[in-house]
């Protein structure tokens, strides 16, 4: 079977590649690659201005996409993602990223690529290649969506709402920009980024659940993500604004996102963390990459 690798053209591949994500979706055994709602999100996200998308490459058979190498918001940092039966090809991926996705470091040059614990020869062809763990990670934990769902406990005063009740952007942008402490007030300059986040083909309002305060404003945001395909929800952002933490109210707004997905028909949900925060929800760890690096001439 004749294998073509070639360049990354977002608008003819954003799909196709989502799609190969969808057909080659795995949590255990020979493969684990992202889930397509990460890669949509990657896309959609104001970070993904820092990078040449065109530098992605992916792997063809017979017209069908195989495998794709490729950064998510910083160059330098890639993810290799394959088809279990066309595994063979990772020696190849990795030379591919070296050079068409590393990042400059002085005079040298780096790359630092994502590598799950189990796979041991994808760990092989990395250390053979020069690549030393450099002590980042990244984790995915999963939940079964019960049903029927329990009740979703909220403060007094406090209540529970989609997108798809009010959208109000200033409201939204000033809970994540106080939720992931960018500071005290942010300015209107980041409205038009949420619109872009927004424009995914896949964001669904009414999945995207926010915590209103008494006063009216949105104190706490949990994004949702639902794959139907494979009945999956993935998790994605989660913030909380600091005046209101340790109140329950992250937890209400992603158990709510969840509820919402179950209700369209997945049973699992994933969160890329292993954080307490999401153990105390019931999320286990499924799996841990550890980061590798190597740097050259």
């Amino acid at each position: 079977m004749r294998i073509h690798v070639r360049s990354y053209e977002p608008a003819a591949d954003f799909e196709k590649v989502g799609r190969f994500l969808v057909r080659t979706y795995l949590t255990e055994g020979e493969a684990i690659n992202w889930l397509q709602p990460r890669w949509e999100y990657m896309h959609f996200h104001p970070f993904i201005a820092r990078v040449d998308l065109r530098a992605i490459g992916v792997w063809e058979a017979e017209g069908t996409i195989v495998a794709a190498v490729h950064p998510e918001h910083s160059t330098g940092h890639v993810y290799l993602e394959v088809d279990p039966g066309f595994a063979h090809l990772k020696p190849e991926m990795l030379a591919y990223a070296e050079a068409h996705l590393s990042a400059a470091c002085g005079e040298e040059k780096e790359l630092r690529v994502y590598v799950n614990d189990w796979d041991v020869e994808l760990q092989r062809i990395a250390a053979a290649a020069g690549y030393a763990k450099d002590g980042g990670a990244e984790e995915m934990s999963q939940l079964a969506i019960p049903d029927p769902f329990p009740s979703i406990a909220l403060r007094e005063g406090f209540r529970l709402q989609s997108l798809a009740d009010e959208n109000d952007l200033r409201k939204l942008h000033r809970a994540l920009w106080r939720g992931f402490d960018h500071g005290a007030e942010p300015s209107d300059e980041g409205l038009e980024e949420r619109r872009f986040m927004q424009s995914a083909p896949n964001y669904d309002r009414d999945l995207n659940v926010v915590v209103v305060s008494p006063g009216g404003e949105y104190v706490a945001y949990c994004g949702m993500w639902c794959e139907p395909e494979n009945r999956i929800a993935y998790v994605e952002p989660v913030a909380t604004d600091p005046d209101y933490r340790r109140m329950g109210l992250g937890r209400a707004a992603v158990l709510e996102g969840v509820r919402r997905c179950g209700c369209r028909g997945a049973t699992v949900a994933y969160v890329g963390s292993a954080r307490p925060f999401y153990q105390a929800l019931g999320f286990r760890q499924i799996y841990h990459c550890s980061r590798w690096r190597r740097v050259w001439r």
